[in-house]
């Protein structure tokens, strides 16, 4: 999923920079305000960023010559909702840059909005949305962390084809999304899985946590 560096035009760099670089500042306000009132929530956020981080590490090949990997962004929208997890996805995408050549500095603003913002958001809209359908929780988190993985790809592939529209916009993001549909789904199937397994095991573990960041209500909540 990760443009590497150098592959936009440079107007689309700055668009997609400008476009971040407010939600990140708002999301590192809202994990001082979590940090500051819940300070036993700590732990949780390293384990989301950490989660993020290993799962959007696997690379795996495509049919096609590309390649994918799960996002782990789930997660941490669950937990935190997605402006924390925009930070989180941030840091994570600043290292794998930096460290592992995945990604690039110049399209790290076009990163970020596709796994670390539109991604969480439709993952928190997900899970929030299924609770209020009075879904199993095993399935909102599942349904949560799939749509997650899924429009993050999307996403990408959107920016594509707005980079590089030919013959068309609509035309190019198909074919975009073609490219990593083979191995994304069963990617995010696996992600939606893997994911509901860490919750339960967060529920049975920090019981107290949860409750306190509302994770099982089924009345709406801010996105903290």
């Amino acid at each position: 999923m990760h443009i590497m560096e150098g592959f936009l035009p440079w107007q689309w760099c700055i668009l997609w920079y400008a476009i971040s670089l407010p939600v990140i500042i708002y999301g590192i306000t809202r994990i001082k305000k979590v940090a500051d009132e819940l300070p036993e929530s700590k732990p949780l956020l390293a384990v989301s960023g950490a989660f993020i981080f290993i799962l959007s590490s696997l690379k795996m090949p495509s049919v096609t010559g590309s390649c994918s990997h799960p996002t782990g962004n789930g997660l941490g929208a669950i937990l935190f909702g997605p402006w924390i997890t925009s930070v989180m996805a941030a840091i994570v995408l600043i290292f794998q840059a930096l460290l592992l050549a995945h990604g690039g500095l110049t399209t790290l603003g076009a990163n970020i909005f596709s796994m670390g913002i539109i991604g969480p958001v439709f993952a928190w809209l997900t899970y929030k949305g299924s609770l209020k359908l009075n879904l199993p929780t095993s399935i909102a988190v599942f349904s949560a962390a799939f749509l997650g993985d899924i429009m993050t790809y999307v996403t990408t592939s959107l920016q594509l084809a707005l980079a590089f529209p030919t013959p068309n916009v609509i035309t190019a993001t198909s074919k975009f999304m073609l490219i990593f549909a083979y191995t994304q789904i069963p990617l995010g199937v696996a992600e939606g899985l893997l994911t509901v397994v860490v919750f339960e095991n967060i529920l049975k573990l920090k019981p107290d946590i949860t409750e306190k960041l509302n994770l099982l209500t089924r009345k709406p909540t801010s996105t903290r």
